[in-house]
Order: C-alpha cells, then sequence, then structure tokens
C-alpha cells in the first residue's frame, strides 16, 4: 500500500524511521518532505504544499507523528476529510492532554496507536490487513 507520513521538522528522524520501516514492509511512500530544506520563499512553501496534498491524496494510509505543526494538522484533515486509513501516534503527551489535544485526534475515523515507537510499523501493518478482511 501507499503511505505518507506527516509530522514536525522537530520528528524527522521518527519521520525517516517510520519511512524506512514501512517501505522494508513492502509499503510504497508517496512524498518524503524530509528532504526538503526549510521553505525560504512564499513558492517554495507553493510548491512544498503541492507536493504534500498529492502525496496525501495518492496515499493509501497517513501516518501523523505528534506533536506536529500547522502543517502536521492540516495533512490529518486532508487526510480525514479524503476517507484515508489515518494512523496516529503521540511522542510526547498533546493527544490525551485536554490542554494540548484536539476534537480530531479522537473521531472514530482516527486510529490512535500506542506503545513503542519501533513497534508502530508492525502494529500499522497488522491493523491494516485487519481492515482488509473486513
Amino acid at each position: 500500500m501507499r503511505f505518507y507520513v506527516g509530522s514536525s521538522f522537530s520528528n524527522i528522524e521518527e519521520v525517516r524511521f517510520m519511512r524506512n520501516e514501512l517501505i522494508a514492509l513492502g509499503h510504497t511512500h508517496t512524498y518524503d518532505w524530509t528532504q526538503n530544506e526549510r521553505a525560504t520563499s512564499i513558492d517554495a512553501l507553493r510548491s512544498i504544499g503541492e507536493e504534500e496534498v498529492s502525496g496525501i491524496q495518492s496515499a493509501d494510509f497517513v501516518v501523523i507523528l505528534l506533536p506536529g505543526g500547522k502543517g502536521a494538522h492540516v495533512e490529518l484533515g486532508i487526510a480525514i476529510g479524503m476517507n484515508k486509513h489515518v494512523f496516529l501516534y503521540d511522542l510526547g503527551d498533546q493527544m490525551m492532554n485536554m490542554k494540548e489535544t484536539s476534537t480530531f485526534y479522537h473521531v472514530n475515523a482516527v486510529q490512535r496507536l500506542e506503545g513503542p515507537f519501533n513497534a508502530l510499523p508492525y502494529q500499522i501493518q497488522d491493523r491494516l490487513k485487519l481492515s482488509s478482511h473486513v
């Protein structure tokens, strides 16, 4: 299946780990925003944004790693709006903290992941297999 991973630049190593592990499991990455430098112009922002939207649109599932910035939350909204499989994992304390959480982290379309970070790719793989048998 095709996937996209959204998060913030502060989680770039975790995003790369997730990308590499999901590729090793046979999935295809739709767009790797971690290869970009921080945008320094509006034109660069536009170009990167278009690539990210396209990456989400062509993905079968989207992984969002919290904490995420504005972009990650827009990516979450696009994925939910397009009825993608959405997997959400909190590297900090944002998801269950009432001062930091978002209503959209808790909607039925979002599958919240828990447990050790390095086990997440296998957890996602298992959930995708289960959903394909429904």
